[in-house]
């Protein structure tokens, strides 16, 4: 069983717990979320896949997981992106935010979620258990796809994307 790390609001490890427990109580831990961008400035996005335990079928972020107890992020985030998008690179961190969801299944996502970005020219070789489809995209085109489709992006990366660091992070 994987486990996550518990924090408090300024991001202090106190705690570990199982990954669907956390997710079932909606208790606060430390996540992280990759953004990968090619040298036209589309984003990478992944599709999850439909067997995910949560927001399976939907599209999001390039990547993003938990990193494990006593895990660094920089071992996390290249570890994670090796293992969904078979990509081995080290991004860097952009930005971190507090957020709280309700998800499919009475799961309640509540992140302390660390945003990490990286340049990217290539194309992924997904793993399947983990990634149904992936593509690049224009932002501004994904702006306005997620206005007419909202239901078919996670929660988080709509978060993502509108807030205020992200703009920065970006450049």
């Amino acid at each position: 069983m994987e486990h996550v790390v518990l924090v408090d609001s300024q991001d202090n490890p106190i705690g570990t717990m199982e990954k669907l427990e956390a997710h079932q109580k909606g208790v606060l831990h430390r996540a992280f979320s990759i953004l990968l961008f090619n040298s036209k400035g589309e984003l990478l996005l992944q599709k999850r896949a439909k067997t995910k335990y949560h927001s399976g079928g939907l599209w999001s972020n390039t990547c993003c997981s938990h990193p494990l107890p006593g895990e660094s992020m920089a071992d996390a985030t290249r570890r994670k992106l090796k293992q969904e998008m078979g990509i081995d690179l080290q991004p860097e961190f952009a930005y971190k935010f507090i957020y709280k969801a309700n998800l499919d299944g009475n799961l309640i996502e509540h992140e302390y979620d660390h945003v990490f970005v990286a340049k990217f020219d290539g194309e992924p070789i997904i793993n399947k258990e983990e990634v149904e489809q992936w593509k690049y995209m224009k932002f501004d085109f994904l702006q306005a796809e997620i206005i007419e489709n909202p239901d078919a992006y996670t929660c988080w990366f709509k978060l993502m994307i509108n807030h205020k660091q992200f703009a920065e992070a970006i450049r």
